[in-house]
């Protein structure tokens, strides 16, 4: 529940790793209405259906605006946003069941059109908000309230796709170092085009993995994330590749590229080749 609305029971549960991006959410949007002198009302907050979906209540302090969709249509509902406005900072926030699921046929088109946008991803592995169903991202094999006898399916790489599909800025980090997360964000924010900041965010409820992302020394459990090394060159497609192949969850910008944004593309047709609506008409006739 949140003081902004008393009247609705928005909760996360205890140590849900989505308090921290929502932490890192704010200090992203702090800095970067700060630095370009922008008031935060010209953030606009589109979410989806999940524990994710939740952020766009509970933000504090001045607020943004902030969409609440449907469920896997946060990326259709951004573009609309941000073909149309481009002077606002568009913002996605949305799990890896909303985004990857239902809402994965968005992500190859959006990619080609690359739209000025940041889309933050909250990865539990799980469906939260439901009960703990398995997601795209829950591992082969994993027991939950939907398949009890283990997922049969293969584990999605959200990353090897996002980079398959072209987008042009691709972070990977998780929820516990919030400021280190802001800074990605606030470079997504920055990036021309189309970026996706994907968070390992725990579900302490149903799919805890903190000890499997940082390790626990008690249990000999080693940690499967790992920081992107300095000499890694983010502008190599390649390289990129390379990085998510050794398996882990890499910590760290993976890729960036700067190709035009689909607004940059529309402003170059409409002056170089605009017509008027006559001309328009006149090419139907027979």
């Amino acid at each position: 529940m949140s003081d902004r609305n008393p009247e609705y029971d928005f909760k996360w549960c205890p140590g849900c790793g989505d308090f921290g991006v929502k932490r890192a959410l704010e200090q992203a949007i702090d800095t970067y209405t700060e630095e370009f002198e922008i008031p935060r009302t010209s953030n606009v907050i589109v979410a989806g259906i999940g524990c994710s979906g939740n952020m766009v209540h509970m933000m504090d302090g001045e607020q943004p605006f902030g969409i609440h969709g449907i469920h896997g249509r946060t990326l259709p509902i951004a573009f609309g946003v941000s073909t149309s406005r481009p002077d606002l900072n568009t913002i996605i926030v949305a799990g890896d069941g909303d985004f990857l699921s239902i809402g994965g046929e968005h992500i190859g088109p959006a990619a080609s059109r690359n739209p000025n946008m940041t889309c933050i991803i909250m990865d539990n592995g799980v469906y939260g908000l439901t009960k703990g169903q398995s997601s795209p991202t829950s591992t082969t094999g994993q027991i939950t309230t939907s398949t009890p006898f283990g997922k049969m399916e293969s584990q999605m790489k959200p990353l090897e796709l996002y980079l398959t599909y072209g987008v042009s800025y691709i972070a990977s980090h998780y929820s516990s170092k919030p400021k280190v997360l802001a800074n990605f964000i606030v470079e997504g924010m920055k990036h021309p085009g189309m970026s996706i900041i994907h968070v390992q965010s725990p579900c302490t409820t149903y799919n805890d993995t903190y000890d499997i992302l940082k390790g626990n020394r008690r249990e000999g459990i080693p940690g499967t994330a790992f920081i992107v090394e300095e000499d890694h060159d983010p502008s190599d497609y390649n390289a990129a590749a390379n990085l998510l192949n050794k398996g882990g969850v890499p910590l760290g910008l993976i890729y960036k590229k700067e190709p035009p944004t689909i607004t940059d593309l529309q402003n170059k047709i409409i002056k170089e080749k605009s017509k008027n609506p006559q001309d328009i008409l006149s090419s139907y006739s027979i």
